[in-house]
């Protein structure tokens, strides 16, 4: 391994160790959003075979997501269920066209997924401010 890629990769495993549970979450995302824009870039250079490698890199942080939700906490647990689902049937559909129109589109909706996400994550980390 170069000095470049074991320095990014020691950075990744001190993020994701001190990384609060909202925080890996983010970081889950943001894997999938990196893969399919990979994958996005593999169709648009001909590259099948890697863009389906670069889906199911995404695909098996999706299936990660979904089977670490807790059932028990309701509505937000199955809404998240059925938008993992979702992906995961357009993603098993772009394997068979190769619809980059259609991966952009999951990409647009994995990313604002992410930004909520986020907005929670950084929500629970700042304490609210007590009224006057």
């Amino acid at each position: 391994m170069n000095p470049y890629a074991q320095s990014q990769a020691s950075y990744l495993e001190q993020q994701v160790m001190t990384a609060t549970p909202g925080q890996l979450v983010v970081l889950l995302y943001d894997g999938i959003i990196r893969f399919l824009r990979q994958a996005e870039v593999a169709y648009g250079e001909g590259a099948k075979v890697h863009a389906l490698d670069r889906i199911g890199r995404a695909e098996a942080i999706i299936n990660e997501l979904q089977a670490t939700l807790d059932m028990s906490q309701g509505k937000i647990s199955e809404n998240l269920e059925g938008i993992y689902v979702f992906w995961k049937r357009c993603l098993w559909e772009i394997r068979l066209d190769g619809d980059r129109e259609k991966l952009a589109r999951v990409i647009g909706m994995v990313a604002s997924l992410r930004e909520a996400w986020a907005q929670i994550a950084q929500s629970a980390e700042t304490p609210a401010e007590s009224p006057r």
